[in-house]
């Protein structure tokens, strides 16, 4: 039997300097403030600014489409509130209206009062999904996405049963 002495690293009097691999990626942390401020200001103006313009038609064909039915229900309202008052005073009856009973007139006011109530919380609605929407778009495009992130489902065999089992690989690469 021998004696052996192993040395695994030799000294050295050099300071190690480390390069950084990391990119670092511009991300701007006012950017979903800066899109749901343009959004808020005029509608569709965030998501311009987040350059997804196939949004735009249709955040005014969502708004505009409620803007119109709370018009047109409160005109309908109006004119069937009118045409009852004019009743109540003593008044002819309009010819337009002239088939409908008191009754029907005061269902109409009611029917027409609680659309347009609705248009009008369709178009307030439609007008905070818009402004949300850029918000949530602007930040979710600083997120890295590339493929040393990986999600991927596996469906493998079993050596010992030969059955086939499901998987979950989760990759990061550094």
């Amino acid at each position: 039997m021998g004696s052996n002495t192993v040395f695994s690293q030799k000294k050295t009097d050099t300071p190690l300097i480390t390069k950084d691999t990391l990119k670092s990626n511009n991300i701007d942390p006012l950017t979903p403030a800066k899109a749901a401020f343009y959004s808020a200001i005029l509608p569709g103006l965030g998501q311009a600014y987040n350059k997804k313009y196939w949004k735009i038609p249709l955040v005014y064909g969502a708004i505009g489409t409620s803007m119109y039915f709370y018009l047109d229900s409160q005109k309908s309202y109006n004119q069937y509130r009118d045409e009852y008052k004019r009743r109540l005073e003593g008044f002819e009856r309009g010819e337009e209206l002239k088939k409908y009973d008191d009754a029907t007139l005061i269902s109409a006011q009611k029917f027409y009062q609680r659309n347009r109530d609705l248009s009008a919380l369709f178009v307030v609605g439609f007008y905070v999904l818009n402004i949300i929407d850029a918000n949530v778009d602007a930040a979710l495009t600083q997120f890295n996405i590339n493929d040393d992130l990986s999600f991927k489902p596996n469906v493998y065999r079993n050596d010992v049963t030969l059955k086939s089992n499901v998987g979950l690989i989760i990759n990061y690469s550094f």
